[in-house]
């Protein structure tokens, strides 16, 4: 093991967007990564290639499932090869988005400066497949807010965390009964027991793609969202107005979900 952080990338049929995501790490950074792939067969990646377009500081380890599993199986095989590799941060990105600046010395130097502080995110940029800019995602950065607003919604974007791997010994690993939330779920249970914040960087920009699983399967992800409200319920104005929020969600179409969005930024 060559750094202190490694970061996770499931793959999935898509070899562009994995080198894109490679290429935006900043040369200067110090950081290993490991690529799950998740049972790929029509596009399968070259290690070479893959290699090649990846300048930081560090190794990269692939990971092959056998066939497709699903994004928390592939998420969970790549935990486990950092917890056994003892690795001390463990950061996330999805193919197709990208790093801003020196994220993860940013992101690094923050937790190593707030020990009591477990994961931390960033704002986030929002793009369309063809790299133009959609919208702004602004979070709340202190730990209270965020843990009364995740009743809403996530309060951490996914690819664009990192968190302390100790934190694994009593969350464990992402839940798997949560389709298409498992991020949600996990943070939900981080926020149970850790302090979370957010950095006000916009630190990565994310691609919003009309044929990602997050869009064809929004109502499903919405539904998990809502058990998993269900699951941290008490009675306040946050888990309520979440309910209810996400209840509405279920019926909007996203394209009006996404204008909303384009207004607000």
């Amino acid at each position: 093991m060559n750094n202190s952080a490694v970061l996770l990338i499931p793959y999935f049929n898509n070899s562009e967007g994995l080198l894109r995501s490679l290429r935006s790490i900043d040369p200067d950074e110090e950081i290993d990564v490991i690529i799950v792939d998740d049972g790929s067969v029509t596009d399968k990646f070259d290690e070479a290639v893959v290699r090649s377009n990846f300048k930081a500081r560090g190794i990269i380890l692939f990971e092959y499932l056998k066939s497709n599993k699903g994004i928390e199986t592939a998420l969970n095989s790549g935990l486990k090869i950092s917890i056994e590799k003892k690795y001390k941060y463990i950061a996330r990105l999805d193919c197709g988005d990208s790093c801003l600046g020196k994220r993860f010395a940013v992101q690094k130097a923050f937790l190593e400066e707030n020990p009591e502080v477990k994961i931390v995110g960033s704002n986030v940029l929002a793009v369309d497949t063809n790299g133009h800019f959609l919208y702004s995602i602004n979070l709340p950065l202190e730990d209270r807010n965020i843990k009364k607003k995740m009743y809403l919604n996530s309060m951490l974007i996914h690819p664009a965390v990192m968190f302390c791997s100790e934190i694994l010994d009593s969350v464990s690993l992402y839940p798997l009964d949560h389709k298409f939330a498992e991020d949600y779920a996990f943070f939900f249970t981080i926020s149970r027991k850790y302090k979370m914040a957010n950095m006000e960087e916009y630190l990565t920009q994310i691609e919003i793609n009309a044929n990602g699983i997050s869009l064809k399967k929004r109502k499903q992800q919405v539904k998990s969202r809502i058990t998993i409200i269900k699951k941290h319920f008490y009675f306040g104005f946050y888990p309520i107005y979440g309910l209810l929020r996400n209840y509405v969600l279920l019926f909007l179409p996203y394209n009006l979900i996404l204008s909303i969005k384009k207004i607000r930024k």
